[in-house]
């Protein structure tokens, strides 16, 4: 288990350790080429592909995409029955070339009213690269970040009953029941198609990462995207409640 950002000061880094995106826009590129809303989707697949790769050959540690939220169910039923399709054959065609590269691939979310086959690809997916050492690539599907936080208090309070009736709870004691306890907090977020909302993605996780947004739609997104968002992100300076001053003292250091 990682340290909160609010409990600890996280070392600088270069290059983004964790870097978590909410890829928007798959639909928007398709009606501008007067195509399906289904042909961005799968050409949303391709990006996936490019930015797993791009991040690989850059260093970072954790990759994190928000592939469908708790609120996507809202969304045209044959839209939901796409995406449903399409997370099934990216689980069969991809996994397996994931865990060629070494990539450790994890979903976080309720999966639970998901087909009955997704649900075995995750799971085989996940067993099958679990003991990789490269890139974590996780998926959040059916995923959001006021029921993850939630889910974490309750997983809390039943392993710690005592709680209810002692002192304050301390934010960093949720730490490691939330969905993504596994990983450090993310370092950069982005988000493409032009929208500048968090979403519901990472709320507990997002406190002090660094924001970047772009009017790329997603099927756009290539390692060149990826440069500038890490370019963007490496001309901020990350004070965590620090004053600036302090910063570049523990820089000098």
């Amino acid at each position: 288990m990682f340290t909160s950002s609010t409990a600890a000061i996280p070392a600088a880094r270069d290059v983004p350790r964790h870097v978590a995106i909410i890829m928007d826009g798959n639909g928007r590129w398709a009606k501008q080429r007067l195509l399906p809303r289904v042909a961005g989707h799968r050409k949303g697949v391709e990006a996936v592909r490019a930015t797993v790769r791009a991040a690989i050959a850059r260093g970072i540690e954790f990759l994190t995409l928000f592939a469908f939220s708790n609120e996507n169910w809202r969304r045209p039923a044959d839209e939901v029955s796409i995406l449903m399709d399409l997370f099934l054959r990216a689980l069969e065609q991809e996994v397996a070339k994931l865990h060629e590269n070494g990539v450790r691939f994890k979903v976080v979310g309720d999966t639970a009213r998901f087909p009955a086959r997704i649900r075995e690809l995750i799971a085989a997916g996940e067993t099958l690269t679990a003991g990789n050492a490269g890139l974590t690539l996780t998926v959040a599907a059916n995923y959001g970040g006021r029921r993850d936080i939630a889910q974490a208090a309750q997983r809390y309070f039943a392993a710690h009953p005592e709680a209810a009736h002692g002192p304050p709870l301390a934010p960093e004691a949720l730490d490691p029941y939330l969905a993504m306890c596994y990983a450090p907090e993310p370092d950069l977020f982005i988000r493409t198609g032009g929208e500048q909302r968090i979403s519901n993605f990472l709320l507990w996780q997002l406190a002090y990462t660094e924001l970047h947004f772009t009017d790329l739609l997603w099927p756009d997104f290539d390692a060149a995207a990826l440069d500038a968002a890490i370019a963007s992100y490496r001309g901020r300076e990350r004070r965590f409640g620090r004053t600036s001053e302090q910063v570049q003292a523990a820089q000098g250091a």
